[in-house]
């Protein structure tokens, strides 16, 4: 079942009456936090490591009005269970799916073979499956102007167990950004994306959107990426704002030597692409103390999906060049390496 899945019901009287008395008589511990209410996870008198992953199931089209009383009992005759989590709506009702971690595999695929299209109540199959660890979430809507070197930190502040990021061109949103961020469990992934939902991921003042990384987005990343520029890291846009320069004999680093400059390279890279010339725009923004100046610059090639701007610095003089021409030489180094043109 799909977790947008809405049922409209109503809080049960006599089931939350059912419920209640039922936590009373077992005296059972449930905790509720962060839209969930929890049993377990290690539950009492538990010793020894969690179990492995493989152990836990999905359970969905719970009716909105079934509680623990009925699905914990239930979910416990095929084994004994180290966690039940059933996700909660602030109005008292179960948003339609929970999660069941068993205490083995083998229990966890005995609850599937038994369980799965059981009628709950009359009418009212419930779906068990294969619960998938989710660890990546994605945050789409970013503007192209955003680096990883920027994103990172702010990630690393508002929630924790970040393991990596990536960007990537928006499948869905022209000339916008998706994050794709990785954390170490599906626990801190799950609390992070409570965290960025309800909290206040403002970059550059975007309509940030925040949820789970679905496997056919991620391959859809992936996949157009590699498609449509051979070679090209979606991870690594070239807005670079450190003094920087070209190093000396570069140009005859490549691997076609006879080529005047980076910046003819480029152009016959677009030419043999089928990509058109790329349109440069630069402007000196600021000069610091060391001599470096400090370019704006911005890219159009006709055929690439979007504009390409950011920031460059320059050290000026040490090639003959104009300061401008110097900047586009080191801004065009940069989309070489995004292209994935052949550099040594």
């Amino acid at each position: 079942m799909a977790e947008g899945t809405i049922y409209m019901w109503s809080v049960n009287q006599a089931n939350k009456a059912a419920h209640e008395a039922w936590v009373k008589e077992t005296g059972i511990q449930l905790v509720q936090i962060n839209g969930q209410r929890k049993y377990g996870g290690p539950p009492p008198g538990w010793a020894g490591s969690a179990p492995p992953s493989g152990s836990e199931v999905f359970i969905g089209k719970i009716p909105q009005d079934i509680y623990e009383d009925k699905l914990i009992p239930l979910f416990q005759s095929v084994g004994r269970l180290y966690e039940f989590r059933l996700m909660m709506t602030f109005s008292g009702l179960n948003r339609g799916f929970a999660y069941a971690r068993y205490t083995s595999r083998h229990n966890a695929q005995e609850a599937i073979a038994t369980l799965n299209n059981f009628e709950i109540q009359a009418s009212y199959p419930i779906v068990v499956c294969r619960s998938t660890d989710k660890c990546e979430l994605c945050i789409d809507g970013l503007a192209l102007s955003v680096r990883e070197d920027h994103l990172l930190p702010m990630l690393q502040e508002l929630t924790t167990g970040v393991l990596s990021i990536s960007l990537h061109l928006s499948p869905c949103r022209r000339e916008r950004q998706l994050a794709e961020v990785k954390y170490i469990s599906h626990h801190a992934a799950a609390i992070a994306k409570k965290a960025l939902v309800e909290g206040s991921l403002c970059l550059c003042g975007d309509d940030i959107e925040v949820d789970w990384l679905k496997p056919n987005i991620k391959q859809k990343l992936h996949n157009t990426s590699k498609q449509a520029f051979p070679g090209i890291l979606p991870s690594k846009y070239f807005h670079r704002d450190a003094p920087s320069k070209i190093p000396s004999g570069l140009v005859d680093s490549y691997m076609q030597p006879a080529v005047g400059s980076v910046l003819d390279y480029l152009n016959l890279q677009c030419e043999e692409r089928q990509l058109g010339l790329p349109l440069f725009l630069t402007k000196c923004v600021q000069k610091n103390r060391e001599g470096w100046l400090r370019f704006w610059y911005q890219v159009v090639i006709p055929k690439y999906p979007f504009p390409l701007s950011g920031f460059i610095w320059i050290k000026p003089g040490h090639s003959g060049m104009e300061d401008h021409e110097e900047a586009k030489n080191a801004v065009a180094l940069q989309l070489l390496k995004i292209l994935g043109c052949p550099v040594v």
